[in-house]
């Protein structure tokens, strides 16, 4: 998949008319069927079953909030079938929008900019239930796994559910990561999948808890392991590119220390620093081909290197700075390349310069409790998006070395040390 692109002036961007927001539109049944039958080869191609748990207690008509993990395209396909013929909009991102908004609105997607503080997107969700009698279906996590595992959750989640104050029903999809892992580059492996359709909170459920009670809940849903299950059910994924490109996640070796020098190659994940090499088994573990393993489990190897940039920030010496390409997305036109610049990021947050000096946009550390960062991003390449309300900047890094899982890792985290420093000031006084 692909995405209109423009080159134009810095200035002449900043010019261009904001996107008006607008209402949300019930999906026609015309849409609605369009999308299952378009979705059938590819859930008949991975064997797809349900199972469905308490969906009894949701009446027919009755619009409730759906929540799916997110790992690859086919969650929309599987969501467009089981859900059918019931009407629901989904909460997608603004770029997904571009060069295609008739057919978004028609669809019943309501845009959204990651992670951003977005009070227009709860209007329109309570819009889309109260006005149109619509379900919801949403990807809290709102960004695809990196490693496979949960990634963080909106702490407003909770507060959410009680102004909606409508079942909600989770949507826990199995196979989609095995089968298309977002650092394998779009190569499909043959892996069947699976869902579950759970009830798991009622109105009344709902009404009788706090937000903190019910984020609790929902942190529990969201807890899982792809590369676990895999190995405890036995799954085999025997495509030989099956490591491709799995530097983006694992770009720390943890036999040298050395960054930006893995290198995932076919089964392969080598250190081109210190020559040491694992193989990725068809059942998920990484075997190191001499000496220990260090680790074997992919989201092991990931949580360290968490732990190595928390370090990084507490000892002050964390710091990103490279030259990036810089696109921006202003309206649902098309996204715009406005030039060359350079991404910082510090315990101070991120500074995008660029455009010959026009640009200087600083983004703090409290504005986003993740990063919106993605590998092969439309095809056009690794990417790390900041920004606010009144624009989006798209940064792709121009340097060797994969640097996208750290910046995420880095965010994350130093969102967390910040509110705890906040939380403890407070205290204080």
């Amino acid at each position: 998949m692909k995405i209109k692109c423009r080159d134009l002036d810095y200035a002449a961007v900043l010019a261009l008319p904001k996107e008006d927001r607008f209402v949300p539109k019930r999906p026609s049944m015309l849409f609605r069927t369009l999308l299952r039958v378009l979705s059938a080869p590819d859930l008949r191609a991975t064997h797809f079953q349900l199972e469905a748990e308490g969906m009894e207690r949701l009446g027919k008509d009755e619009p409730a909030l759906f929540l799916m993990n997110h790992s690859s395209f086919i969650d929309l396909k599987i969501a467009g079938t089981i859900l059918y013929p019931r009407p629901f909009n989904i909460v997608c991102t603004s770029d997904g929008f571009v060069g295609k908004r008739g057919l978004m609105r028609n669809l019943g997607c309501i845009p959204t900019k990651k992670f951003i503080t977005d009070t227009g997107l709860v209007r329109q969700m309570c819009y889309a239930v109260r006005e149109l009698g619509d379900s919801i279906l949403m990807y809290p996590e709102a960004s695809y796994s990196f490693d496979g595992t949960a990634t963080p959750l909106p702490e407003a989640l909770g507060k959410l559910l009680k102004l909606l104050q409508i079942p909600v029903v989770m949507i826990r999809v199995e196979g989609a990561f095995l089968r298309d892992p977002l650092y394998n580059m779009l190569q499909l492996r043959k892996v069947d999948v699976r869902a579950t359709m759970r009830y798991v909170l009622s109105p009344e459920d709902i009404r009788v808890k706090s937000a903190a009670e019910l984020n609790d809940i929902l942190k529990e849903l969201f807890t899982f392991d792809n590369f676990r299950a895999q190995q405890q059910q036995g799954v085999v994924v025997n495509e030989p590119f099956r490591a491709d490109g799995l530097n983006r996640v694992l770009y720390k070796c943890p036999a040298c220390r050395t960054e930006g020098e893995m290198e995932g190659k076919g089964t392969l994940l080598r250190c081109r620093h210190c020559g040491k090499r694992w193989e990725l088994t068809e059942t998920g573990y990484l075997r190191a081909e001499e000496g220990p393993d260090i680790f074997d489990h992919v989201p092991d190897w990931y949580a360290w290197e968490r732990a190595c940039v928390r370090k990084e920030l507490e000892s002050g010496s964390y710091r990103l700075d490279i030259p990036v390409t810089i696109r921006m997305l202003v309206d649902m036109n098309c996204l715009y390349t406005v030039g060359e610049g350079r991404l910082v990021h510090t315990d101070e947050g991120f500074e995008l310069t660029g455009c010959g000096g026009r640009l200087h946009y600083r983004h703090a550390p409290e504005a986003s409790y993740s990063l919106y960062s993605d590998y092969y991003w439309y095809e056009l390449g690794d990417m790390i998006c900041i920004g606010n309300r009144d624009a989006l900047y798209y940064c792709f890094p121009q340097t060797p070395g994969d640097v996208v899982a750290k910046t995420r890792l880095a965010a994350e985290e130093l969102y967390k040390m910040k509110r705890r420093r906040k939380q403890n000031e407070e205290m204080k006084e």
